[in-house]
């Protein structure tokens, strides 16, 4: 059975020194002008909250070659409208040293920012992810429930895998896509994007949603349909509390296009498109979008076709199929010990090394040597993250970053971006993107 992907990618609008730019909205008119003549959407361009950031988003695709070429097209077109107008896309997770970010005026970010507090807020402004989405059944999801009453039996299933999959697979994606380490000129070993953005109170992360882990933090596994209704609902509570206590009526966030469903920024939620939407994965280079990309998309293909059931497991350490189940780790773990693994060692951990690699095992047990993951795993047992390359070239020594250096590193990742699409552009492995 066919399910489409889609992914949404942030990306950081700097001027040609590698400062930074306030200008997505010229930029995004740009793209707009000339979208049409290459046969593009609009609706594939898009601001973000802060005047610093671009979002681009894909078309639901149903392949990763399909969403490879979409995407491919997209950036190019993003890239070339900034040449037209003398700005260039930053493609790495965290603006490397200081930045003060620009909110745009409007009102669902007034809500937010009022709600949260500005400065712990600003956090999200540094800040540029990657979004995947992966589709369940039609009328599965309901913007006022959370889960459709009538959905037939095998879709509310195929949506409780999906989700509890998504789940699994956190701490994994947040190794294998660590981006820039540097926050504000400083290398901290912690996976900047994930912190400062999610925040944990339990590890002393200060980020936007520290003090609201049921809005923003990851959430459990649901063991049914009605349990993943319920931690819609107590998340939504959990926000309407919020916005009582700092006194923001909650007519502006109904103003504001404000739902069910809208009231979350957790790393895996439900999506009102009919998506399970994958929100930890940093904004980094396309080849390591797609690699991670293909990998999910292997291993939620794998979990519907041969109808496993994604259960937690008490006392295993890696992913693994057994009979008619997915074998992850239970929650308890998976939100400690490796999630804490995940943000302050990355891959160096051996927990979560050996968790990644079970899960590419389980996604390419029928493809051993399939190309599509060359990029993440170059050889079996090894792995490359565009984090590892930076350190290595602009931190050999561990001092802090130099806003000289910063420039530096800002200006080498446009140029590495923009190289990175042009080999896109080059005929791929007939195996390289599985079609369905």
């Amino acid at each position: 059975m066919t399910r489409r992907m889609g992914l949404e990618q942030e990306f950081f609008v700097v001027e040609p020194g590698g400062e930074p730019s306030h200008r997505a909205d010229d930029l995004v008119q740009q793209c707009f002008e000339m979208a049409e003549s290459r046969g593009l959407s609009r609706g594939f361009f898009a601001t973000e909250w802060v005047k610093n950031i671009l979002e681009l988003n894909t078309p639901p695709s149903s392949s990763p070659r399909e969403l490879a070429d979409s995407y491919r097209d997209i950036l190019q077109l993003a890239i070339d409208a900034g040449n037209e107008i003398g700005v260039r896309l930053y493609p790495y997770s965290v603006y490397p040293v200081h930045l003060i970010p620009v909110i745009r005026d409007e009102v669902k970010y007034h809500v937010q920012v009022r709600t949260i507090g500005h400065e712990r807020f600003l956090n999200a402004g540094k800040c540029a992810g990657t979004h995947l989405h992966i589709e369940v059944p039609r009328g599965t999801i309901d913007s006022r429930i959370g889960v459709a009453y009538d959905a037939p039996a095998d879709a509310r299933n195929e949506l409780l895998n999906t989700y509890n999959l998504a789940t699994a697979l956190d701490p994994v994606m947040i190794a294998l896509s660590r981006a820039c380490p540097f926050y504000e000129g400083q290398s901290s070993g912690l996976a900047h994007r994930t912190a400062r953005y999610r925040g944990n109170e339990e590890y002393g992360w200060e980020g936007v949603y520290t003090l609201l882990p049921e809005v923003g933090g990851l959430r459990p596994y649901a063991e049914s349909i009605e349990q993943l209704v319920q931690l819609q609902f107590e998340r939504h509570h959990a926000w309407l509390n919020a916005l009582s206590s700092a006194r923001v009526g909650q007519d502006l966030f109904e103003e504001a296009g404000g739902s069910l469903l809208t009231s979350a920024w957790n790393p895996v939620r439900l999506n009102l498109h009919g998506t399970v939407e994958m929100r930890n994965i940093d904004s980094n280079l396309p080849e390591i979008v797609l690699g991670v990309m293909m990998l999910v998309y292997q291993l939620a293909h794998r979990v519907r076709d041969e109808r496993l059931l994604v259960t937690p497991t008490e006392g295993i350490d890696s992913m693994q199929v057994e009979g008619n189940r997915l074998l992850v780790p239970d929650f308890d773990h998976l939100h400690h010990q490796l999630l804490f693994g995940a943000v302050n060692e990355g891959l160096s951990s051996s927990i979560v090394r050996e968790y990644a690699q079970s899960t590419i095992e389980v996604a390419c047990a029928h493809e051993p040597h399939w190309p599509g993951l060359s990029e993440l795993v170059p050889r079996p047992g090894s792995f490359r993250t565009t984090e590892s390359v930076l350190l290595e070239k602009y931190y050999p020594q561990g001092e802090s970053l130099s806003r000289e250096k910063g420039l530096e590193l800002v200006r080498e990742g446009c140029d590495v971006l923009e190289d990175s699409v042009r080999k896109l552009q080059e005929p791929l492995p007939a195996d390289a993107l599985p079609t369905p």
